[in-house]
């Protein structure tokens, strides 16, 4: 007898009460944070050094209202920072869109 897989547990994740509400998959990232909050990219897990959790390199933004990578905004100038942003990009998608399957509620809906 095959058993139904289960489904993940909720976990609870703090974000910021202005943070604007997640995307839909494929749609443009809106900087809601919630996929960098729960686990950090391929960069953002050498930087955090985690792989589960938010990244160290997650930022809000007051000015924007919205999360941003701190690892494409604080490079220094040099090749190495410049590296450093060309693979955070990279490997957060920038610019292809939200890919975070993910649920979010703000716990008023129970």
């Amino acid at each position: 007898m095959v058993e139904a897989p289960r489904p993940f547990p909720a976990r609870v994740t703090l974000i910021h009460p202005d943070a604007p509400p997640k995307p839909a998959v494929g749609s443009p990232c809106n900087g809601c944070g919630l996929c960098c909050l729960l686990e950090p990219c391929p960069l953002g897990m050498v930087l955090s050094r985690q792989r589960t959790g938010a990244c160290v390199a997650l930022r809000w933004s007051e000015a924007q209202q919205r999360y941003v990578c701190g690892a494409i905004g604080d490079a220094p100038g040099h090749w190495l920072g410049r590296l450093r942003q060309w693979l955070a990009r990279r490997w957060i998608a920038a610019g292809a869109g939200c890919d975070a399957a993910l649920a979010a509620h703000n716990g008023a809906e129970e």
